[in-house]
């Protein structure tokens, strides 16, 4: 499935519940909320503010994966396949998912009660841009065992859920603002932070010889810079896909 498809299903679907549960910012008080106002970003435009509150429903939709709903399913598979340079499907269950960062072999268990924006933006060009290159030992011989080795029993797809959280945050928080105004978009934008964020989580992880005990630390880190410097991560994304 392209991109494109798998957010038209969501521009289509029924998020009224969604929408009921969205904050659309964080509140700020006191000394915070006049730092804000001064020197914090500039105001999302309000021809923008439509395609925010719909990444912000897609958000708290609970629902996970369904496996009677074909998109769903498809989104799966897409990732499967690109990350694994498969022509060929997978089962809907198994250890085949432990290869790509689950915890577990049910896939499915590992993320039932997770939303599916973070399946979303692993499907779109920049993610899997980014996925393709720090996930090498897949093309080699007892990928499983390798993966380990060379990537510190790296958890992808974990972090993919986490770094979506960070990523949606951010834009509620009103950090993205000035980015989404240049462009004159917003998913794009959360897209292409995702694989920034991404990218500089899988560098952190290889460069400092990290484990899944350092998770924490690394994340605490990475929330700072996808906040605090969401231009520098871009940035970083541009010039690695470019090279």
């Amino acid at each position: 499935i392209s991109f494109n498809e798998a957010l038209q299903y969501f521009q289509t679907a029924d998020l009224s519940e969604c929408r009921k549960k969205v904050r659309a910012t964080v509140r700020r008080q006191g000394l915070a909320a006049l730092v804000h106002f001064f020197f914090g970003p500039p105001r999302l435009q309000p021809q923008l503010q439509g395609e925010r509150e719909l990444a912000l429903a897609m958000a708290q939709c609970e629902c996970g994966l369904d496996d009677n709903e074909r998109v769903h399913m498809r989104i799966l598979q897409t990732i499967y396949r690109k990350l694994t340079c498969s022509g060929l499907g997978c089962p809907r269950y198994g250890t085949h998912w432990e290869e790509l960062g689950f915890q577990g072999r049910a896939r499915g268990r590992a993320l039932r009660s997770k939303p599916l924006p973070g399946e979303i933006l692993l499907v779109s060009v920049p993610p899997l841009e980014v996925a393709s290159r720090v996930w090498p030992s897949f093309s080699l011989p007892s990928r499983s065992r390798l993966t380990h080795l060379l990537l510190q029993n790296f958890p992808f797809c974990i972090m993919s859920v986490n770094i979506t959280r960070i990523v949606v945050q951010a834009l509620r928080e009103e950090r993205l603002s000035r980015e989404c105004n240049c462009r004159q978009q917003v998913i794009a934008v959360l897209n292409d932070l995702y694989a920034a964020a991404f990218l500089r989580l899988y560098r952190l992880w290889k460069q400092q010889h990290r484990t899944i005990a350092d998770s924490d630390v690394v994340l605490k880190e990475l929330e700072f810079f996808t906040k605090k410097k969401p231009k520098q991560l871009l940035k970083s994304l541009e010039a690695y896909v470019n090279r």
